[in-house]
């Protein structure tokens, strides 16, 4: 039997940096319980997960993680929104087993940007401005 992987579409950029930037738009299904703990070191950390779903003929859920400061990035958010994640990859080692984690740094509004085209505004009959007054025949305009 031959097994196959298929990707989820991911596109990758790489910045200033020299960093590689990966994004994924889909819709948000579930955010998980927030969790915390204290590391061996004694430093206090925080972690929110959150699932999308990606909007493709196969639909893949991937779950993304929130550290520290960025969990406020999914304040406000409601399951069910389309949205669009920045994000990067991170493999470590622990006791010969390799773990990932799927770290996001930025989180946009992809239904708003969407419907919010960059088309200048509508044309109006209010946005001729009034002619001038007889000035005497000069018809230059200063």
């Amino acid at each position: 039997m031959h097994a196959e992987c298929k990707s989820v579409f991911i596109s990758a950029n790489k910045n200033e940096k020299n960093t590689m930037s990966m994004q994924v738009k889909g819709t948000l299904l579930q955010i998980l319980k927030l969790e915390s703990g204290v590391s061996k070191a004694g430093k206090e950390w925080k972690k929110q997960d959150f699932v999308i779903e990606t909007n493709e003929q196969f639909p893949k859920k991937v779950c993304f993680t929130l550290f520290g400061d960025k969990i406020s990035l999914i304040d406000g958010i409601n399951e069910g929104t389309e949205i669009e994640v920045f994000f990067s990859l991170e493999s470590r080692d622990f006791n010969g087993k390799w773990y990932h984690n799927i770290n996001a740094w930025k989180i946009e509004n992809a239904g708003a940007a969407s419907s919010a085209k960059n088309f200048p505004p509508e044309f109006t009959s209010g946005d001729i401005p009034p002619e001038l007054g007889d000035d005497s025949g000069n018809d230059l305009p200063f």
